[in-house]
């Protein structure tokens, strides 16, 4: 199967997808609006080398940051942010944290998606609060069930110490607690940690198809100097950043060769 690799090869999702004028999706049927998702994933590739002298709307990227923070994510504690790298000087300097790879060399905005476990407590009231309003004057197991969640259970969960002991106590607590009944194990700091690169990883997913519908390329990166990017970010040392995302015009050039995959019968299993 051939990738797209021009944005006028594609459905025109630059104006279907925006959120301004979603209600048009109503006049698409099913399968129109398949295919417009379908043009946006097989024209999305990793870009290495990108167009500096093609004109690049900024814009577009705070209306697809708009989109990424309606991503899924762990319990709704969008324990995330997504700082935006434009002046040329940080993006310069980031580039070189980036090892000086051309996707972040060429870019016209680098975007790093960062992790912020330590906002747990706040994000965990946010919630709770929410639960209130949503469920005022109910009394029932439902309403009880889900403020119980944010105010005991997630706090026992994102509650850790400098040297994962808290961790080990809940490994030990789910290892006793399923011999007899379903589980959940991933519970220590280490798993915790996962949890939220997984929900950060959704969110620069969204990130790169909401590019690709403004008409636009993106990379994401995982190699980068992670102190001196932190540093360079003003972000605290219990921040962690899941990956860099570069953004620009595609250059054919910055494509290397034909997209490639396992055969599908080797990774989709039906059970």
């Amino acid at each position: 199967m051939t990738d797209c690799t021009h944005a006028d090869t594609t459905i025109n999702t630059q104006n279907t997808l925006n959120p301004g004028v979603i209600k048009m999706n109503n006049s698409l049927n099913q399968n129109q609006q398949a295919d417009v998702f379908s043009s946006l994933m097989h024209s999305r590739r990793s870009v290495r080398k990108y167009d500096q002298t093609a004109n690049f709307d900024h814009d577009a990227v705070a209306r697809a940051l708009a989109l990424t923070t309606l991503s899924p994510n762990s319990s709704n504690m969008q324990l995330w942010e997504f700082h935006r790298v434009i002046s040329d000087d940080k993006r310069i300097t980031l580039a070189s944290y980036c090892m000086g790879q051309n996707a972040a060399k060429t870019a016209n905005e680098l975007v790093a998606f960062v992790v912020t476990p330590y906002k747990w407590k706040e994000r965990a009231a946010m919630n709770a609060n929410q639960i209130r309003e949503a469920f005022d004057g109910r009394e029932d197991e439902t309403s009880k069930r889900a403020l119980k969640y944010y105010e005991k259970l997630i706090p026992f969960v994102y509650n850790n110490d400098r040297f994962g002991l808290f961790g080990l106590a809940r490994k030990a607590i789910s290892y006793f607690l399923g011999r007899n009944k379903p589980m959940v194990r991933e519970v220590s700091k280490a798993d915790l940690r996962v949890c939220l690169h997984k929900s950060s990883s959704l969110a620069a997913m969204t990130f790169m198809t909401a590019m690709r519908a403004e008409g636009y390329d993106t990379c994401p990166m995982e190699g980068f100097d992670s102190t001196r990017t932190k540093q360079l970010l003003g972000l605290p040392n219990t921040a962690e950043i899941t990956m860099i995302i570069s953004c620009g015009k595609r250059l054919e050039e910055g494509i290397y060769g034909d997209r490639h995959r396992v055969d599908n019968q080797d990774v989709i299993i039906n059970h």
